[in-house]
């Protein structure tokens, strides 16, 4: 690993690369000073603007919860269906420009300089990505999702693919297969090549110019190839808010869904109240595990419990596999990656389209969730993929996760669909994702036809949680970043802030509105942050022209 330099812990380049000459000192807009014990180093304006923004919203969701319900619930909708044709388009742009990258010349390129070195190796790096990147998602929709596009009677039906019941619910056996390969293309699509790419964009550029160009770890610096040092003015600064905002609020809609998702866990296996109080009680708590492991710091906190989880989610993902048929399961596996390559075209197109309640409803929503979600997910892969090339760090981070993600909800999904097929009457998937709508219920009961589903359902608590404990405290880490003015051992009393006030904008959003408040902010933040990424191609390959290959 490289020696830390003076540049505010971020490793100096090693070998060959082309450093961006700038009079720009990292941290020299700061405010340093401190509040009786507790040391402070934030960037004057982003923190304050954020810091202060984020203070006011929570107090005006809090006093006026049912005003917060009425807007959020009118902003959503209005959003998605104004914007859908703008995040199809933008997400489509960044799989085509990844892909191209990978066979470029400039995927030789090595993040950190030409004899830089990994910081971490393979497990630990998969490990970080994946509980980061994907966790609480992967736990909420991993049956929701499948089940619900295979039977949906709400006209959701991707593409208009046909219905496997009639009106009466009965099943109708000519249509299971279609049903169920479109259901699997369908959730294949959010959750592979498109989300990934997103990711991928801001990881690179964020590695590219802070570990290449001697720039700070922060979202401005990728644009300094097109606005030079204006980065580091008002242009800059509104950049940074806008990805602390995007960032602050795609983390409190996976914080409020797992919250929601324990809840109901807890509620199915040991008769805990289902209701926004327990739920409240829970961010609160596990907010206070993510402090805990705020303190610990990057290796001692955010890498021991994503390799924790990781052979959690593991154990559960083999005992589902083989308790539902590997067989089976395997096989719709590969069926999955055949309708995904199928079907990722017309799903992707943006116009010409009737299906507006997948489109609008799930597509849109996701896109800009994870484009919220990118700052976050893309700092923190840049921080622990120092030392790979760019073909290598893309196709780790946008191909072999894709794989992983269809065979999870393979498995899951999968073994939803099988229930539902054999027991139509009697399925609580179908009882509570067709039948009626109680999505944090999905999981917990498809654990429930199998066998030791007590046991399986606690496992599936735990790892909500868990993952809930290191989004928290990797959000709060790339806040903290942003905020710090790309410093990254900024005082740790500024990631307890972020990480406490992460925590109080997840209960501010349930008690404003609940899931469909959580949605709409995410939206909203995500939009202008969609422009913010298109641009950060054109940098990224601005400063790939100047690099040894």
């Amino acid at each position: 690993m490289a020696d830390e330099t003076a540049n505010q812990g971020i490793p100096a380049p090693e070998g060959a690369t082309d450093i961006i000459e700038t009079d720009y000192d990292i941290g020299q807009d700061n405010i340093e000073g401190s509040l009786g014990p507790f040391g402070f180093d934030i960037h004057n304006p982003v923190f304050l603007i954020s810091g202060l923004s984020v203070v006011a919203f929570v107090a005006y969701a809090l006093a006026a919860p049912q005003q917060a319900a009425d807007f959020f619930g009118w902003l959503r909708p209005a959003l998605t269906s104004t914007f859908d044709w703008f995040f199809l388009s933008a997400a489509n742009i960044f799989v085509i420009f990844c892909l191209f990258l990978i066979v470029s010349p400039w995927g030789s390129v090595r993040l950190g300089g030409a004899d830089a070195t990994p910081d971490y190796g393979y497990p630990g790096w998969f490990a970080m990505l994946f509980a980061a990147g994907m966790g609480i998602g992967l736990m909420f929709f991993g049956v929701l999702e499948p089940a619900y596009y295979f039977g949906t009677p709400w006209g959701d039906e991707p593409l208009g693919t046909v219905r496997p019941f009639t009106e009466d619910g009965a099943l109708i056996a000519g249509n299971v297969e279609e049903a169920r390969r479109m259901a699997l293309a369908a959730t294949s699509y959010h959750w592979a090549l498109h989300p990934w790419a997103i990711y991928a964009v801001v990881a690179l550029a964020l590695a590219l110019f802070t570990y290449n160009k001697g720039l700070p770890l922060s979202i401005r610096s990728a644009f300094h190839p097109i606005l030079g040092d204006r980065v580091w003015g008002w242009w800059g600064h509104l950049i940074d808010t806008i990805a602390v905002f995007a960032t602050l609020f795609g983390l409190a809609t996976s914080l409020g869904l797992g919250a929601q998702q324990a809840n109901a866990g807890m509620n199915f296996v040991y008769g805990l109240p289902n209701n926004v109080t327990i739920q409240v009680i829970l961010i609160v708590g596990i907010t206070a595990l993510a402090l805990v492991s705020v303190l610990r710091g990057l290796d001692g906190g955010v890498k021991v419990l994503s390799e924790i989880n990781m052979v959690l989610a593991l154990l559960l993902l083999l005992f589902v596999l083989f308790a539902a048929g590997a067989v089976s399961i395997l096989t719709e596996f590969g069926q999955g990656l055949v309708a995904y390559a199928r079907e990722v075209v017309p799903l992707s197109m943006p116009f010409g389209r009737e299906d507006d309640g997948y489109r609008q409803g799930w597509t849109a929503f996701y896109w800009a969730w994870w484009i919220s979600w990118s700052p976050f997910v893309g700092m923190f892969i840049a921080r622990v993929s120092r030392g790979r090339t760019v073909r290598e760090f893309l196709t780790c981070v946008l191909i072999i996760p894709s794989l992983v993600c269809i065979f999870w909800m393979a498995v899951f999904g999968g073994a939803a669909i099988n229930d539902i097929i054999a027991n139509p009457e009697t399925s609580g998937v179908k009882a509570n994702v067709i039948d009626s709508y109680n999505p944090e219920l999905s999981l917990f009961a498809m654990l429930d036809s199998l066998p030791l589903a007590d046991i399986t359902s606690t496992l599936g608590i735990i790892l909500v949680i868990v993952f809930f404990v290191t989004s928290s405290d990797s959000g709060s880490l790339v806040i903290d970043t942003i905020t710090a003015g790309g410093k990254i051992d900024a005082p740790v009393p500024q990631r307890v802030f972020w990480c406490t006030f992460e925590g109080l904008v997840a209960i501010a959003l349930l008690i404003g509105g609940g899931l469909g408040s959580l949605q709409a902010m995410v939206i909203s933040t995500g939009l202008p942050f969609t422009i913010v990424l298109l641009l950060m191609c054109w940098a990224i390959v601005k400063g790939l022209m100047s690099e040894t290959r």
